[in-house]
């Protein structure tokens, strides 16, 4: 009795004062540095206005991305993957809360029977005054359990199961960034494909014309064949890039659908019209790389799965301590009529007190706590390589951005030079000054400079891409305050 009532009593108040085994979860302190070391050439950058990190592929300044981005986070089959596994984590939570919470359960029954005279017992019965050979049978119970969480260890584990969603929650909002950074990112390659094209088609057109006018010189006996044969051969290399580029242009396409949730050449028809590459927007508010570890919704995920397997080193050390549980079960039963199932005789009761103690178990115990323990310091090395891959991620798309926009601009100005070479250049081989070597030669350098040129603006505008995403714009603050630590 006395120990019995000194479970109880112990019992009380650990549930009172909410004690529980095992580590308190404290967020580990990361040391980065206090400025990013291509913030100050981003901010001197001659660009757009700058635009909302929430929705920043608007600040491209083109209505389609936007729209085509817009679709993509309204039907992209990935995020309808990512919101299932918030939805299963949720049901994790609900069923660690509910393990908490005392359960109960209703039973009842109702039997009725036929006793035949010809069997044995049947004899033995008619032979009684009164016998009934029809009989009737009741029963109705009302049963309670509760498991009492003396130490802490479903405490610990509803810490997990929340924790775990909490990084379900930031893995949803990870892939959201994910498929918008994405399909900015294919829809950029398109026009920079397109662009390209368009580049390669001008100078098959240069090129025929300029072998118009030699088979014409050609016919009047001016020029040798040789020249004929140079331009038809520079005009086959020119002919020859448009396949190649049309291809990656069909698979660009292509890919842009899947990311829309939908068939390969749904959107194609509205794709085809050629529009020019967007510029990258200016980059505002880029913040600290210390701001990356409550931006970067991937990195809420290394950081809330940490703080589960730190809950999984409570809930392994709580199996070194005893487990009560509490039972009880009341009801009535009756054989005649159900007039009288819950009186007199016909009530009954009962009540339980168990104990479950792994008490020559400590050995299988250290080795799941040190498993456990093991579990937590990879998460911790995941979650700082983590941190610092993201900064890098950062620092790459903010020298990315610059340097391709330089190398853009240079290429412009080259591109403004080399066309005036090539009028020059055919001006003096029609007066017979230069030979058509080097028309063709300025031909080749005007139509590879214009292609480095699309190319590098292609470039930079997908590192103003990429370096949205790194810094993990694309979602709501209050998505993070939900997720953060609480």
């Amino acid at each position: 009795m006395l120990l019995k009532r000194t479970l109880i009593s112990f019992a009380v108040a650990c549930i009172a004062t909410g004690c529980a085994v095992g580590p308190d979860y404290v967020r580990p302190d990361m040391r980065l540095p206090d400025r990013y070391l291509g913030q100050a050439a981003v901010e001197q950058r001659h660009a757009s206005a700058g635009t909302e990190f929430a929705t920043w592929w608007a600040g491209f300044g083109d209505p389609q991305l936007t729209r085509f981005v817009t679709l993509a986070l309204e039907q992209n089959l990935d995020l309808a993957q990512a919101s299932a596994r918030v939805a299963q984590a949720r049901a994790g939570l609900g069923a660690a809360n509910a393990a908490l919470l005392p359960s109960g359960s209703v039973n009842a029954q109702a039997a009725r029977a036929y006793q035949s005279v010809e069997t044995p017992l049947g004899q033995v019965l008619n032979a009684q005054p009164n016998f009934e050979r029809y009989g009737n049978a009741y029963e109705a119970n009302l049963g309670i359990g509760w498991d009492l969480d003396l130490f802490g260890g479903l405490r610990r584990g509803r810490e997990a199961a929340l924790a775990e969603y909490q990084a379900s929650a930031a893995g949803a909002a990870a892939t959201r960034l994910a498929v918008a950074a994405e399909t900015a990112d294919i829809y950029i390659g398109i026009r920079g494909l397109q662009t390209r094209l368009d580049v390669a088609r001008n100078q098959v057109k240069t090129q025929q014309e300029l072998l118009a006018t030699i088979n014409l010189l050609y016919g009047k006996g001016l020029v040798a064949e040789l020249q004929v044969r140079q331009v038809e051969g520079a005009l086959a290399q020119v002919r020859a890039a448009v396949p190649v580029l049309e291809a990656g242009l069909e698979t660009a396409m292509n890919s842009l659908d899947v990311m829309l949730g939908t068939a390969p050449g749904t959107y194609r028809e509205e794709l085809a019209i050629a529009r020019a590459i967007p510029a990258a927007p200016q980059i505002a508010a880029t913040g600290t790389p210390g701001d990356l570890l409550r931006r970067r919704p991937d990195l809420i995920v290394a950081e809330r799965r940490l703080a589960a397997s730190n809950a999984r080193i409570g809930m392994a050390i709580s199996e070194f301590y005893p487990k009560l549980s509490f039972g009880g079960m009341i009801g009535g039963a009756t054989s005649v009529s159900g007039g009288n199932l819950f009186t007199g005789g016909a009530s009954q009761g009962s009540g339980v007190l168990g104990l479950r103690w792994r008490l020559f178990d400590f050995g299988r115990i250290n080795a799941q706590i040190d498993q456990a323990k093991g579990q937590e310091a990879e998460a911790l090395s995941a979650y700082r390589l983590a941190a610092l891959r993201a900064t890098s991620d950062v620092e790459n798309a903010l020298s990315d951005l610059v340097k391709r926009e330089g190398q853009a601009a240079m290429l412009g100005q080259g591109v403004d030079s080399l066309g005036f070479a090539r009028k020059a250049s055919f001006a003096a081989y029609q007066k017979g000054v230069v030979s058509l070597i080097e028309v063709l030669q300025a031909d080749e350098n005007l139509l590879r400079a214009s292609d480095m040129r699309a190319q590098a603006q292609t470039e930079s505008a997908r590192a103003a891409v990429a370096a949205f995403k790194a810094l993990g714009g694309g979602w709501q603050s209050s998505q993070t305050d939900a997720v953060a630590l609480r």
